[in-house]
């Protein structure tokens, strides 16, 4: 649990977390529905109005709400980043898979205190999915009406384990033979999950996620969502 005022206000934290992600649902729907025209970053990734329409509503929320606190986005990069709270957001986490009709894309949004990761929110608007964690606590799936907690499984051996990634072809290099060692001692690996898989992993369905050349607005609201179910997040 965060000591002093990041404890003392963790759920009013988490109550805006889910606020924000409730009113970032709207935009990614409305957006899916009448797919925007999609633009090449510098990187060459893909980007929409719909991802700058949602980081903006994200940020405005969070200006409003706690105008001394900083903000990271993939979209409009880091303002007051010297902050004791840094909010990290990333609008539309699977771009590609939004921009070509694919429902698992989602919204990423966590808050670190002093750098420290202390809630993370995985929110899935089209599969109505949201993982919610925060530091000291049991990590949370909303489901619809439902919400309960939820938590990793044991897996006794690499053999029987089930592996997510993104894609193989984000691994290159060193990187590309280690994948291909590990890929070769589960059970089987799966692909294309995004941020749907850290919640798999979350909610017991799946047993590893192994990705590479992420942003930190990428995988850190995943940090207390997975710890927070029994997991370990790591590099």
């Amino acid at each position: 649990m965060p000591a002093g005022a990041a404890g003392d206000r963790l759920d009013d934290y988490l109550a805006l977390a889910e606020r924000l992600a409730d009113e970032t649902r709207a935009v990614t729907r409305r957006w899916f529905a009448a797919p925007p025209p999609v633009e090449d970053k510098a990187d060459a990734s893909p980007v929409t109005a719909a991802d700058r329409e949602a980081e903006a509503l994200l940020r405005a929320g969070i200006s409003e709400t706690h105008p001394d606190h900083g903000i990271l986005g993939e979209e409009y990069g880091l303002e007051r980043g010297a902050a004791e709270f840094v909010w990290v957001l990333d609008p539309i986490d699977g771009t590609k898979r939004f921009i070509t009709g694919q429902p698992w894309f989602g919204t990423l949004i966590s808050l670190t205190h002093q750098g420290r990761p202390i809630l993370g929110v995985i929110d899935l608007p089209m599969l109505d999915q949201r993982w919610v964690g925060a530091a000291g606590r049991p990590t949370l799936l909303r489901q619809g009406d439902g919400v309960g907690e939820t938590r990793t499984r044991p897996c006794a051996e690499l053999g029987a384990a089930i592996l997510g990634a993104t894609s193989p072809e984000m691994f290159a290099g060193p990187a590309a033979a280690a994948y291909q060692r590990l890929r070769a001692a589960v059970k089987f690996p799966l692909f294309g999950g995004e941020c749907l898989s850290y919640g798999l992993l979350a909610s017991g369905r799946i047993d590893l996620v192994l990705e590479a050349g992420l942003g930190v607005y990428d995988y850190l609201a995943q940090v207390p969502i997975i710890e927070g179910a029994g997991g370990k997040i790591t590099d």
